[in-house]
């Protein structure tokens, strides 16, 4: 892949709000990528994947879960080939339980397939999933279903300052 221009005003401008929102905070961080929007939805993984000609492996997936004891959200940025294992989350920052919509939107300000790994209305726990360091490039959500941004393991480690643990869930 070519190395990507930072945003200009009239890409800034052509994007829905939410995701020019992610766009203005990412470069605030020096990140110099574009927010790029998909012609079909990036919901889910595959979608993601196949509209951006990328391994569903280096989707970075955004998933909510409620912490119990403190309803505070606990936000896992996962393998979009890996399911998360909510017990190895749990072990991590205490008893989870799943987040619905109006939970997500709350406390991300984002919805649900386009939760962006950075920019939540309230700053969540965040855990990245270990096995995205094995890859060199990933795609993340940008604040809407179809938009997306490009970064390597090490850039979402530094945006979202969060530890890198094994959270997915492995074959017995």
């Amino acid at each position: 892949m070519t190395e990507m221009l930072p945003p200009s005003q009239d890409d800034l401008d052509a994007l829905p709000e939410s995701a020019r929102r992610v766009a203005l905070l990412l470069r605030e961080r020096g990140h110099a990528k574009r927010v790029v929007m998909l012609p079909e939805t990036g919901k889910t993984s595959a979608e993601a994947a196949a509209g951006l000609g990328c391994e569903i492996a280096q989707i970075a997936k955004s998933i909510l879960f409620r912490r119990r004891k403190d309803d505070a959200p606990v936000l896992v940025i996962a393998s979009g080939a890996n399911r998360v294992d909510e017990k190895k989350v749990a072990a991590h920052v205490g008893d989870i339980g799943r987040a619905d919509a109006k939970f997500v939107r709350e406390k991300t300000g984002y919805a649900i397939g386009g939760v962006c790994p950075i920019g939540h209305a309230t700053l969540p726990v965040t855990l990245i999933d270990a096995d995205l360091f094995e890859l060199d490039s990933l795609w993340a959500a940008a604040g809407h279903p179809h938009a997306v941004f490009n970064l390597s393991p090490q850039e979402l480690a530094a945006l979202t300052g969060a530890p890198v643990v094994d959270v997915a869930l492995r074959d017995a």
